[in-house]
């Protein structure tokens, strides 16, 4: 699993309430990604391309245990790339399937704008712009098959530890 694309960075403590505010919490999933980071980033969902990677700064998604992850998945983002992510927020992550890697340091290396490769299996960050590159801390196995599995529900269903998910054409029959 690998990306390159644009970084868009972020600040330190960014919790989640940035990422997905409690007014976008009920709204529909399509809704909630004109929201993220509305407070501290007026207009920012609107100019981000599908693939682009966030790059977030120290205690990366601290706070409430929302699905944050999935706004940012929802929004277009290959991955968020930060030095320390929060433990609830990198499980949500992973559980929705949505890339997270801790990588001390790239907080620095970067500048938004720059063009990164991220190498999630080979756990390798580089900024392509500066030609410098880090490493960053694995992913655990059972937490990479999560996430290849398309997240937590896809895999238990596959497993035949949950009923599959209902879809309305299926349910109409």
């Amino acid at each position: 699993m690998k990306f390159k694309a644009r970084v868009w960075k972020v600040g330190d403590n960014i919790n989640t309430d940035l990422i997905l505010p409690i007014t976008a919490f009920y709204l529909t999933l399509e809704e909630q990604i004109s929201y993220v980071f509305k407070a501290n980033r007026p207009g920012w969902a609107e100019q981000v391309q599908k693939g682009d990677i966030l790059i977030g700064g120290k205690n990366f998604g601290m706070g409430s245990s929302r699905p944050a992850a999935r706004s940012l998945k929802n929004l277009g983002l290959a991955c968020v790339v930060a030095p320390y992510i929060n433990g609830l927020f990198f499980r949500n992550a992973v559980n929705f399937a949505f890339p997270a890697l801790e990588c001390p340091g790239v907080d620095e290396a970067f500048d938004e704008g720059d063009i990164a490769e991220v190498d999630v299996i080979a756990a390798r960050v580089r900024n392509v712009t500066k030609g410098t590159e880090l490493a960053a801390k694995p992913l655990p196995a059972p937490l990479l098959a999560i996430v290849n599995a398309g997240g937590i529900y896809p895999l238990l269903e596959k497993e035949g530890s949950i009923a599959p998910k209902v879809t309305t054409a299926a349910a109409s029959r």
